[in-house]
């Protein structure tokens, strides 16, 4: 007969809220001024100035144990909205080279058509060159037009 195992429970690594490094705040007890990377992001600025995270938004589990320091990865890292800078705007140079980079992941090697999505580096193709299988005319953009100048 088979020995059953004693289930070992894994040590919480539990620090004391008045010992945290960084003030801890709760969802909707934020205060003004400190918001999250996402939110400066929905903003259009960057973090700019911020040299790291000033304050920590809990995660909503932790919201129910107050005396403790909130350890798990879905807490919230907050940002000084002041120290923000406003997005950087790519030159049409750089604008070019992405749309050249994304035209070369969206196109079939086979028929030359542009796909409105990337294609598989794994076929190499579009599936309709690949198997047989139609392809819907609103999903790709028509090849261009080969032109010979004659000479």
């Amino acid at each position: 007969m088979a020995r059953r195992r004693k289930k070992r429970r894994r040590e919480a690594n539990r620090v004391a809220r008045s010992e945290a490094m960084l003030p801890e705040y709760d969802r909707g007890a934020v205060p003004e001024g400190l918001v999250t990377r996402r939110t400066l992001r929905d903003m259009g600025l960057s973090p700019g100035d911020n040299e790291g995270p000033v304050a920590i938004l809990r995660c909503r589990l932790c919201a129910t144990r107050p005396q403790w320091s909130c350890r798990h990865p879905t807490r919230g890292f907050l940002l000084r909205v002041d120290l923000a800078v406003p997005k950087r705007v790519p030159t049409l140079a750089q604008e070019l080279a992405l749309d050249q980079a994304m035209a070369a992941r969206q196109t079939c090697g086979d028929c030359g058509r542009r796909f409105h999505f990337c294609l598989s580096k794994k076929l190499g193709c579009c599936l309709e060159c690949h198997d047989g299988t139609p392809a819907d005319p609103s999903t790709y953009t028509a090849a261009p037009a080969t032109h010979r100048l004659a000479a």
